[in-house]
């Protein structure tokens, strides 16, 4: 599952026991990119907030848009473990599993709204080249249409997959296609 010590859902007490059975509550079951965290419960809750406000809270990006970012991000950073997740969450929006394949496989492939395209390009950029973002990039997604509300979120989606990507890879997180399923979206 990892290539670190994971604490199982069934030895659990303490802190780490009403972070679990807050995952369970929230989002349906626990991820192993959570579960990863079970050494640090603190850290656990603390990536849980964030995740469940970036992608639940307060916006005007959709939940579509939120989960596309999450896909292109992590295609991007060719993080399986995260790839998969998030496939599954877009594909319950798009409803389309050749749409998605064809998206992941080439970004390119599919036709995407000129909303759509900024957001790619915006976030291409700042998780391949983040040195090489200018104000220049700020003002294409003005020009869109963005509010500085909503350009702030899209960095800010963009950043944690970023992050998220790079504990998934440096620790080894595993998916399997069950454990990819069943959360509430």
């Amino acid at each position: 599952m990892s290539w670190i010590e994971v604490i199982d859902e069934d030895s659990t007490k303490g802190a780490l026991e009403r972070v679990y059975n807050s995952i369970k509550t929230s989002r349906g079951r626990i991820s192993n990119i959570m579960r990863i965290h079970s050494l640090n419960p603190e850290a656990m809750e603390k990536h849980l907030e964030l995740y469940k406000t970036l992608m639940f809270g307060e916006s005007n990006l959709s939940r579509e848009e939120r989960e596309f970012i999450g896909v292109v991000v992590s295609t991007l950073s060719r993080c399986e473990y995260c790839i998969n997740h998030h496939t599954e969450a877009l594909n319950y929006y798009w409803r389309d599993r050749n749409k998605i394949n064809s998206f992941i496989k080439d970004f390119r492939s599919i036709e995407l709204s000129q909303r759509y395209l900024e957001i790619l390009n915006y976030v291409s950029k700042l998780t391949i080249t983040p040195k090489d973002i200018e104000e220049e990039d700020i003002e294409k997604l003005r020009k869109t249409g963005f509010s500085d509300k909503e350009i702030l979120d899209i960095n800010l989606i963009a950043s944690y997959f970023n992050f998220v990507n790079r504990i998934a890879l440096g620790l080894g997180v595993e998916f399997s296609e069950e454990e990819a399923k069943g959360y509430k979206y």
